[in-house]
Parts: structure tokens; C-alpha cells; sequence
């Protein structure tokens, strides 16, 4: 029998009360990932119904968790994280496990800043993007977990589809 999702396992002593439901988010999407680093490099690039691709969806994960903490912290982009971006629908050479490795890697920092971060910091104002959007430490962490389990279950449907063998992969 499988495990409970991470939210229904309890309270993480790490982390305050506050933001356990980031951290339980978040920590789904980490597990969830696993599902997927044995997909094949044809598997991870192919975009059945012209859906963005599994590979599109990891690079992306990663990318904007990294760019959503980055804002959390107070800070702007940095050259190299703009770069990121503009790549993450590129299809590349690495594999489907590399790219959850780096995805994962990426959730695990966020999770740390989130163990990290004091309560009496949660309504501070941050910016976000070029056009310095009006945001808080606390709603930039919600969206920076909620948009990651976006992606997951976007992860999770597409490669039940490209494993079903009803999708011609390219």
C-alpha cells in the first residue's frame, strides 16, 4: 500500500505553521517526480496534441521556483536566470532522470529558504518581473507551490498518455 500524500502524513516539525502547506506542496511534487526519470529522451519530448512537452514541464518547474524564491528573497533576476528561461522549451540531450534530478534539486532549495523564512517576514512586499508586480514573501511562496503542483499533474497526465502507446512519439 502506498503512503498517504504528503499532506495527510502530519505536521513538519521544520517547518512553521504558516507555511506547511508549502512544504507539504511542495514535497508531493519532489515524490511525484520520481514517476518519470525512466522515460525514454523520445517520451520526454514529445508533445502529444501539440501539449508542451514532459521535459518543457521539468526545465520549467525548475526554472520558476528558482526565479519565484529569487523574488521571495527581495532580489532581482540574474543574467543566467533570464537566460534559464528563455530556454526551458528547448529540447535538449539530457535525460528524463537528469532532468528530474535537476527539478528535485531545485525543490529542495526551495524548501530549505521556506524552512528558512521567520514568520514576521510572511507580509513583507516583494516585486516580481520587469514590470515589479506587487507581491508578499508569503503569497510569492503559495504560487511558487502551487504552480510547481501544476506542473506536476501536467507531468503525471502527459506521460500516462506517452506511455499508453496511443500517441505517435516522434
Amino acid at each position: 500500500m502506498t503512503q498517504p500524500e504528503v499532506w495527510l502524513r502530519g505536521a513538519l516539525p521544520d517547518y512553521i505553521d504558516e507555511l506547511q502547506p508549502v512544504a507539504h506542496s511542495l514535497l508531493q511534487v519532489r515524490e511525484e517526480l520520481d514517476d518519470v526519470a525512466s522515460l525514454t529522451t523520445a517520451q520526454l519530448w514529445t508533445r502529444p496534441g501539440g501539449a508542451a512537452s514532459i521535459g518543457f514541464h521539468l526545465r520549467h518547474l525548475a526554472g520558476s521556483l528558482d526565479r519565484l524564491v529569487t523574488y521571495a528573497r527581495g532580489k532581482p533576476l540574474s543574467v543566467a536566470q533570464y537566460e534559464y528561461l528563455a530556454g526551458e522549451e528547448q529540447e535538449r540531450t539530457e535525460t528524463a532522470e537528469a532532468l528530474v534530478r535537476h527539478a528535485q534539486a531545485a525543490i529542495d532549495r526551495a524548501l530549505a529558504q521556506v524552512r528558512g523564512t521567520p514568520l514576521c517576514t510572511l507580509d513583507e512586499s516583494r516585486e516580481v518581473g520587469r514590470n515589479r508586480l506587487p507581491s508578499t514573501v508569503l503569497g510569492l511562496l503559495f504560487h511558487a507551490a502551487e504552480h510547481a503542483q501544476r506542473h506536476s499533474a501536467q507531468i503525471i497526465t502527459t506521460a500516462k498518455i506517452v506511455r499508453s502507446g496511443d500517441v505517435v512519439i516522434r
